[in-house]
């Protein structure tokens, strides 16, 4: 169990560093189109959460599920009105 969490710490902090190291790479003109193929992303990463959250195999995983499903939404829902806004800002303006 010890051997298994620290591994799964490891990935996430690692994965966390890459992450924010790819993100502040793109540029301001990328980002639109990149957000949209991110939250198709963050749509699956919703469903494994409920996956995860539906095993029931002890309570923690549960609790864990559930968080994921969670955290995964919020990111569904902001990265949408975040791309709905950026998209905003490329209409024309009717005078």
């Amino acid at each position: 169990m010890t051997e298994a969490l620290i591994a799964a710490l490891f990935v996430f902090v690692l994965a966390s560093f890459i992450g924010f190291e790819v993100i502040n790479k793109v540029p301001p003109t990328l980002h639109t189109p990149l957000m949209s193929g991110s939250n198709a992303i963050s749509g699956i990463a919703v469903l494994g959460a409920i996956v995860a959250a539906g095993a029931k195999e002890s309570n923690i995983s549960v609790i864990l599920g559930l968080t994921a499903v969670i955290l995964a939404t919020i990111n569904v829902v902001g990265g949408f009105l975040v791309t709905d806004r950026m998209l905003e800002m490329f209409k024309k303006k009717a005078s």
